[in-house]
């Protein structure tokens, strides 16, 4: 019995759809970061190891202070570090305003470490090794955090993400907007 190349092609395809469902892969959605967190909820916790050796911080040691979360795919590329030299370019300016600046991505403590040491960095790169916070802010794309930043407030509630991010002047967009928020608490 010989079939046609069209019905070939749907068994197969049904096949495929029957087995990825029997092995219960998660959504697309799931699969890709899952969905951003709501604005003006409780931003999701998180505890990660840092780059300083100091092991590991979570959300909620940042109470008290504003904290601007930044996710980015990989240490040592050209988008990710033209973002980290902006935020410690105006390190000091966050600092006036009580807000800790924190970075995220798949790359471990020791990329971490040496990005840090390469860049002159002074605020603390977490190592999100097995994407689990990235995905909670619904920041992750298959193996590597995406660029977007949360701005969290001192009681740990989410007041702004943004997802479409320009590297180049990402942080000054982060300062207007945080001066926003800060004087309308």
């Amino acid at each position: 019995m010989m079939i046609s190349r069209r019905t070939f092609l749907s068994i197969l395809f049904a096949s495929g759809f029957a087995l990825i469902s029997w092995l219960n892969f998660p959504s697309t959605a799931e699969a890709f970061g899952g969905k951003l967190p709501s604005i003006n909820q409780p931003a999701p916790d998180f505890t990660l190891p840092t780059n300083t050796g100091d092991g590991k911080i979570s959300l909620s040691d940042l109470h008290g202070k504003w904290l601007v979360l930044y996710f980015y795919p990989k240490d040592f590329t050209p988008g990710c570090t033209i973002e980290a030299r902006r935020f410690q370019q105006d390190l000091p300016k966050y600092l006036e305003k009580n807000t800790q600046i924190i970075g995220v991505s798949a790359d471990d403590v020791d990329s971490h470490a040496e990005f840090c040491d390469s860049e002159g960095l002074k605020f603390p790169l977490l190592a999100d090794t097995t994407g689990a916070v990235s995905k909670a802010y619904g920041s992750w794309m298959s193996f590597i955090s995406k660029r977007h930043t949360f701005i969290i407030d001192p009681k740990g509630i989410l007041r702004d993400t943004f997802v479409k991010v320009n590297p180049a002047i990402h942080s000054k967009e982060i300062l207007r907007r945080l001066s926003e928020l800060q004087q309308a608490t």
